[in-house]
């Protein structure tokens, strides 16, 4: 869908802006035939993995840059940016997307402040502040998801949670990948003869849309080492849990394999004893409870626990007399 959107501030150069997004075939057709835009431009603005950049054109200068995508039908924890094209000619600036973005969205409602929007390369600029300073509110509101992820992991460890953290960490895969193409386009954008700022207000806001991006950056760094950093912590306890579960299911087998030795010896065809009382069940299920109990206990870690605190306690001991006798041959030195 294309929309027209005109810019008439009296104090600054007007231009006219060329709202298309969501775009289809009929609306490539009227980019590429009423405003002499090349095919080969439209097809990169429309590669979902093209990366930002700025080229010069005959009749025009084109920029990519990557914005946060919106899309309803997905989960609010993923999260990705897409391409947008931008197209600067003598008194239009052309933006194409192939999706929708919540960037356009406030400049097509005006719902920015202290943007430089009077001229085209600020208009550029804002695009592009904007867009970091929604990275950062995603980002934000990633990390918050995050620790309510990790709060729901810390009461029982189930798949569905594990499942939220994965998608969590390729969001910010996404967008660490989007910010750190944008930022060697704002770094091009400061260099470059191809654009041209027009006033003092324009380089110092260029300025403060770098900083807003390397913040953005920093923040996706950090927010991803911290995830990865939890991921491995939960699957370490997953693991153990698991070990603990096949270490007491060996002590449980273990425990029933000496009763079981003991009915399958005196199943052989040898003299049993106790043949003639009708109680000999009873004497056979005590024992064989007390032999299955003795095992458990040996086989079990309070034992292993218990050695080892006497372990402990003996090398203690140890330490204390030998620090004991450090201590008096240092007097008797000092004598």
């Amino acid at each position: 869908m294309i929309t027209v959107r005109n810019n008439n501030n009296a104090n600054e150069k007007a231009y006219t802006w060329i709202d298309a997004r969501n775009v289809n075939r009929d609306d490539i057709t009227v980019l590429t035939e009423e405003y002499g835009i090349s095919s080969e431009l439209l097809a990169d603005i429309l590669d979902q993995d093209e990366q930002s950049r700025i080229e010069k054109e005959d009749d025009y200068t084109a920029l990519i840059v990557r914005v946060p995508l919106d899309d309803d039908d997905e989960s609010p924890l993923k999260q990705n940016a897409v391409p947008l094209g931008i197209v600067l000619t003598q008194d239009k600036v052309i933006t194409v997307c192939q999706g929708d973005s919540v960037v356009l969205e406030d400049f097509a409602r005006s719902r920015f402040r202290q943007f430089p929007v009077g001229t085209k390369e600020g208009f550029v600029l804002s695009i592009l502040g904007r867009s970091a300073i929604v990275f950062i509110r995603i980002l934000k509101f990633i990390n918050r998801q995050k620790d309510l992820v990790e709060e729901q992991l810390h009461k029982s460890i189930m798949n569905y949670e594990l499942i939220q953290l994965l998608e969590i960490q390729k969001s910010l895969v996404y967008l660490t990948t989007s910010l750190t193409s944008n930022e060697l386009l704002l770094e091009k954008l400061e260099k470059t003869p191809i654009f041209h700022l027009n006033n003092e207000d324009e380089r110092d806001f260029l300025d403060d849309v770098i900083t807003d991006n390397k913040q953005a950056i920093a923040m996706a760094s950090i927010y991803s080492d911290i995830l990865t950093g939890t991921m491995d912590a939960f699957a370490s306890v997953i693991g153990n849990n698991m070990n603990v579960i096949m270490k007491r299911l060996t002590i449980i087998s273990l425990a029933l394999m000496f009763p079981t030795f003991i009915t399958g010896f005196f199943g052989m065809n040898v003299p049993l004893p106790w043949t003639t009382n009708p109680f000999a069940w009873i004497y056979l299920a005590v024992i064989c409870a007390i032999v299955a109990i003795c095992g458990a206990y040996l086989l079990s870690d309070r034992n292993n626990k218990r050695l080892i605190k006497a372990n402990i306690g003996e090398a203690r001991l140890t330490r204390g007399r030998r620090n004991r006798r450090k201590k008096t041959s240092s007097r008797k030195k000092i004598i």
